[in-house]
């Protein structure tokens, strides 16, 4: 056992070591023989747990991210066949088999785009550029699989201590989407460098192939090795939430044993819970309760004093798309790295009494988005939790005059 310890604290430094080195500077080919040694004999999911290790230890998950290309270089060509009787990324409807389906046809799209720029290269032509703003637009489609696999995915790794690669990979799918509308900002201005262009979509299209490598060979194994089918079963019944990308899944993928733990509900059955709950004014059934909120013009979510998720309304034009996986799972995961600050700010100020609300408020498409935060206190005071409500508030911005009458 002391043995396997030092083995693990030797890794460890090493790994630091190896970090430092790209941080100063130094090529992906030129520590790759030495992250390679590294890892001989120990299993993805061991490298997690040391990356884990590092972030919990203080180190920012920016430094972790350096990682990534370096395990894409040594992973390369080299992964060992799991054998498993039969490969559940191989079977139509399995989530992985979809996010892998989804991202061969982003390999195709990006093919053609390709080719538009090569045909932009020879001639910079309005109709040419034309083709490349189109190839990039439908693109952006790829928005889907990424939220499908950070509010799906992500959150049952969380649960089993596997935190470093979805912080990492997060952070890199809000890079990619930054630069997808980067270029197409470019190509709607009036005017830009045709070199500007080429060598951004270029470098975007890189960088969108190297996270379907990543995908691939690191994180889908990884789940595969990790998650149950009862969890597999849940994300692919929260997937059609979210969409997919430049595909339509017809396939419905089921677990190959028939006591399937952890039951949802079917479509249109209700819980089964007749008895009343009694407010402060009055009283509902559990029924009513969940329809009224349901109905509500607007999004609430609650997050409990420990952070956690507790509760969210399901109306039927949701704003934000939430997955039920989000259940449980801690607020501060279920942000993107580089806003989980603000969240942790809003919480923190709630908490010590300093703020009993916060608001926001963003253009998104043709709505114009309220976002509000509000302490939720019991009678004595105690900080009992959040809770957010989201709103399109651009309907109410366009009321004018009166309206006495009921609509025909």
């Amino acid at each position: 056992m002391s043995e396997m310890i030092n083995n693990r604290e030797y890794r460890q430094k090493v790994l630091k070591e190896i970090i430092k080195e790209l941080h100063g500077g130094k090529a992906v080919d030129d520590v790759k023989a030495k992250f390679e040694e590294l890892i001989k004999g120990i299993s993805t999911a061991e490298i997690s747990e040391m990356e884990a290790a590092l972030i919990a230890e203080g180190m920012p998950v920016e430094e972790i991210q350096r990682l990534c290309d370096v395990h894409a270089k040594v992973f390369k060509g080299s992964i060992e066949e799991i054998h498993r009787p039969k490969k559940p990324e191989d079977i139509p409807g399995h989530p992985v088999h979809t996010f892998i389906k989804e991202n061969k046809a982003v390999s195709e799209l990006m093919e053609d785009i390709q080719k538009d720029i090569d045909s932009y290269k020879s001639d910079a032509s309005k109709k040419n550029a034309k083709k490349v703003f189109n190839g990039f637009e439908m693109l952006q489609e790829i928005d889907k699989h990424y939220l499908r696999k950070e509010n799906l995915l992500f959150p049952y790794l969380e649960k089993y201590g596997i935190t470093a690669p979805p912080k990492v990979m997060w952070s890199v799918d809000d890079e990619i989407r930054g630069e997808l509308k980067a270029v197409i900002e470019i190509l709607k201005s009036d005017s830009f460098e045709k070199e500007q262009l080429i060598e951004k979509a270029e470098l975007t299209l890189n960088r969108v192939k190297e996270m379907i490598f990543k995908e691939e060979n690191i994180l889908f194994p990884l789940a595969l090795d990790t998650l149950t089918e009862d969890e597999w079963l849940k994300i692919q019944q929260e997937s059609k939430d979210f969409g997919y990308t430049l595909i339509k899944p017809k396939d419905k993928w089921k677990p190959e044993r028939v006591d399937v733990e952890g039951k949802m509900l079917d479509e249109g059955e209700e819980p089964s819970n007749d008895g009343y709950i009694e407010f402060d004014a009055g009283f509902m059934s559990p029924e009513e309760i969940n329809a009224m909120l349901n109905t509500v013009p607007f999004d609430m979510t609650f997050v409990d004093k420990d952070g956690a998720v507790k509760y969210f309304t399901m109306g039927k034009d949701r704003i934000f798309p939430r997955p039920k996986t989000v259940i449980g799972r801690q607020v501060k995961n279920c942000h993107p790295p580089a806003s989980v600050h603000v969240v942790e700010k809003i919480v923190e100020d709630f908490k010590s009494g300093k703020k009993d609300h916060e608001d926001f408020w963003i253009n998104m498409g043709p709505r114009y988005v309220l976002i509000r935060y509000y302490a939720v206190r019991n009678s004595k005071g105690d900080y009992l939790g959040t809770l957010e409500v989201t709103q399109d508030i651009k309907p109410i911005q366009d009321i004018t005059g009166e309206k006495r009458l009921v609509s025909e």
